[in-house]
């Protein structure tokens, strides 16, 4: 009996460590490199994937290369020369403007407020999903639509019985957490929901056989086992709990998921920490004290299986460039509209020595790594005695409203987020970029740069792009081998100058871009006093 506990603490191990080895973001089941295939017709410009570093040689008197090379030469007998080097640019991400509140509540049942869960754009329509309060504090998971994202209707769901009536928006399943619509999966569970929950302890035991799990889950709080539940529905109405958490580990946190095209997974972000192993030996510390140690950050996981989650590894914790009372508190990934290849993570960062919290913007090109946008944060706690002056956090998902700009939806909260609970008072706010606008390449002067080669998903381009009267912006058009389309040159190059938002690229003899769909090409941009966030084939 002991040699089989023995290995069995053995596998759960084994298992603990596997889980914890990061993504690599390099897949190395695939070939790497241009021409780059875009997810969807966009090419944005949120981090540096999509432009050229460059190259260059040093060429001799003779003008031959001699890049590294074994040729013996005079310190000043080789001239430096470089090809496509981007100058003059940089990445800049804009601050949010604030909008709201767009949902407060004032129904019998959410008397404190109501907070936003998901946000989505499903066939027409918005669909928030969140949760309220009464005026006893308990909690409920409710649903509201609207058409516009700005007048919200509360749908008569009969589910929950409050006050002896069942005619109101609350949801049977009581989760807090993301709603996201799986593209894979059959009718019956196409809409699917998780949240931090407690799992059964005599589940448990039977659970901790088959599966990995963290010891923190049940040393966060002795007596509750932490989990990631899980719920499908045919609707988004309609829901079904799981039997089973889909990971045993400390996540008390807003967790966020969704189905990755590329990758062909289930992506989970949700919270990990910032801490160093207990020396052997040594119980488990329940000090207060001890607990403040813990600096909360972002975990990842990816699985085939929605039910079945590996433990997460750190996607994110807080920098060497941080304060040292700042922690990231939630995570909020989700993705440029129309372009699920341009990762965002909207992390709210936690300042413990105010209680309060801003916004962070952190960019990726697969998910996997993540870089801060200069321009962070984007969005702060305003003044306090606003509806949002104590702490405010954002969610997912990012969606593109009707006049083309883009929104996030954010909980606002009248006190700092530990501040006693009795009297709080919530709501639902959206954090906006008009015309689209988060983050793109600045030339504060002249600045050049070429793209990476993509394979072309339209016949014409059109940019989102804002240059001083005085600026202009210009566009080449070239193969994969650099060389210029004809007639799409630099000197046949309409110059753009002022706001353009999608406003189509014209050459002086052409308005498309000389290549078919499918095809590949590269693009050459002079920039003056601009600022581009995006090319779109059409």
């Amino acid at each position: 009996m002991q040699l089989i506990e023995t290995r069995r603490v053995i596998v759960s191990t084994a298992c603990l460590l596997l889980s914890a080895i990061p993504a690599l973001a390099v897949d190395h089941d695939r070939p790497a490199g241009e021409p780059y295939a875009l997810a969807g017709r966009k090419l944005l410009f949120t981090t540096w994937i999509h432009v050229r570093p460059g190259e260059f040689t040093w060429l001799t008197k003779e003008g031959q290369s001699a890049f590294a090379s074994d040729e013996k030469v005079g310190p000043f007998d080789a001239g430096f020369n470089s090809d496509d080097q981007p100058y003059g640019i940089r990445l800049e991400a804009e601050p949010a403007q604030r909008v709201g509140p767009i949902v407060s509540g004032g129904r019998p049942w959410s008397a404190m407020g109501v907070w936003a869960g998901s946000l989505i754009h499903d066939e027409g329509r918005f669909r928030l999903w969140g949760g309220c309060q009464d005026e006893t504090r308990k909690r409920y998971a409710c649903y509201l639509e609207s058409d516009d994202c700005k007048t919200w209707r509360e749908p008569n769901l009969g589910q929950i019985e409050f006050d002896g009536r069942r005619d109101n928006n609350l949801v049977a399943v009581n989760f807090y957490g993301t709603v996201f619509k799986d593209p894979i999966a059959p009718p019956e569970e196409r809409y699917k929901a998780l949240w931090h929950g407690d799992y059964e302890p005599k589940r448990f035991e039977e659970y901790k056989k088959q599966r990995p799990w963290s010891v923190l889950a049940l040393e966060s709080d002795p007596g509750r086992v932490h989990s990631v539940r899980a719920a499908v529905s045919p609707d988004g109405i309609r829901w079904t709990l799981l039997d089973d958490p889909v990971t045993v580990e400390p996540s008390d946190t807003h967790i966020v998921c969704y189905y990755d095209q590329s990758l062909k997974k289930y992506v989970l972000y949700t919270r990990n920490y910032m801490l160093a192993p207990r020396a052997d030996g040594f119980p488990n510390s329940e000090r207060r004290r001890s607990g403040f140690l813990t600096r909360r950050s972002v975990g990842r996981a990816e699985s085939a299986n929605f039910r079945e989650f590996p433990l997460s590894a750190i996607a994110l914790e807080p920098g060497n460039d941080m304060p040292p009372t700042d922690t990231y508190y939630t995570n909020c990934r989700t993705c440029a509209p129309g372009a699920p290849d341009h990762h965002f993570m909207f992390p709210a960062i936690y300042h413990q020595a105010t209680d309060t919290t801003s916004i962070a913007l952190f960019t990726s090109h697969d998910g996997k790594t993540w870089s801060r946008a200069p321009g962070s944060p984007v969005l702060r706690t305003t003044t306090f005695g606003q509806w949002d002056g104590g702490c405010v956090f954002a969610v997912p998902e990012m969606v593109e409203l009707a006049d083309g700009s883009w929104a996030l939806p954010c909980t606002g909260f009248v006190y700092p987020h530990k501040y006693p609970r009795g009297a709080w008072k919530y709501a639902v706010g959206l954090a906006v970029w008009p015309k689209g606008r988060l983050i793109g390449i600045v030339a504060d002067e002249k600045g050049e740069f070429a793209t990476a080669a993509v394979v072309a998903s339209g016949t014409k381009l059109h940019i989102n792009a804002v240059t001083a009267r005085a600026g202009s912006i210009l566009i080449e058009a070239a193969d994969m081998d650099g060389k210029p389309i004809p007639g799409r040159t630099f000197a046949d190059a309409l110059p753009i100058i002022g706001d353009h938002h999608w406003t189509q690229v014209k050459w002086k003899n052409h308005d498309d871009l000389g290549v078919e769909p499918g095809k590949t090409i590269e693009f050459r941009i002079r920039m003056d006093h601009a600022k581009l966030y995006g090319l779109e084939f059409n």
